[in-house]
């Protein structure tokens, strides 16, 4: 049985096995700026999607599942008088950083439209999406690596969506909406290595509940922590 095929054992929120749910380290955040998840249907049924994870912090938020193949993808909703950004790295995109103090001084709020999915899956958003294509994309310039280490990253210096999402607040709302977004994102990231045994309890900074052993959704078996083989 796979991780993904595996829900009987997780917690529906934040995905996780209910014995290591972070649902309680999930703030919920209010921001000026909306933010719009385009997620591909494929994408949504990964437990190691960040994306739905992001929204889950903030209010401001709502998640557009696309990539049904009975249907035409829904228009992306742009809030009334709201300046509207695709934050993906196309070639003409200009870096958020540049734009951040125009859009300071011109003074309506953002809606932020983030593509989620696999790189090839993300490219499409704006040619298969109706409203996207004229509307400008933004980017990062340069910036920390990512340390998400759930999927193997096809390009060096690519971003889990919640990475993204987070570092584009952090410039339109300030450091602070950033800081506060860490904690679930290190809580996922973390247990979920340590439920693969892949990082020692000791080395997850959230800290494991006590008495939970490792699941292993492939055979079944859990180790206990207790006797050192984590």
């Amino acid at each position: 049985m796979s991780r993904r095929d595996n829900f009987e054992h997780r917690c529906t929120r934040c995905r996780i096995h209910r014995s290591l749910c972070f649902c309680a380290l999930i703030p919920r955040l209010e921001t000026t700026t909306r933010v719009v998840l385009v997620i591909h249907r494929a994408e949504d049924r990964k437990t190691t999607n960040t994306g739905r994870l992001a929204t889950e912090c903030l209010a401001n938020s709502e998640i557009l599942v696309r990539g049904h193949t009975a249907r035409e993808s829904e228009a992306v909703p742009i809030a009334a008088g709201t300046t509207p950004l695709l934050l993906f790295p196309a070639d003409d995109a200009v870096p958020l950083t540049e734009l951040a103090p125009q859009l300071e001084q011109s003074g309506p709020a953002v809606t932020l439209i983030v593509p989620d999915g696999t790189w090839r899956q993300a490219s499409k958003v704006r040619k298969r999406v109706p409203g996207l294509a004229n509307i400008p994309c933004v980017t990062f310039a340069g910036g920390a690596r990512s340390r998400y280490r759930l999927r193997w990253e096809a390009h060096d210096h690519g971003l889990a969506t919640f990475e993204a999402i987070a570092r584009a607040l952090g410039i339109l709302e300030g450091p602070e909406i950033a800081r506060a977004l860490e904690l679930p994102f290190r809580a996922m990231v973390e247990r979920t290595l340590w439920a693969r045994g892949v990082l020692r309890a000791k080395d997850v900074s959230v800290g494991i509940p006590e008495g939970v052993v490792r699941h292993d959704p492939e055979s079944g078996l859990g180790v206990n922590p207790a006797r050192g083989q984590c």
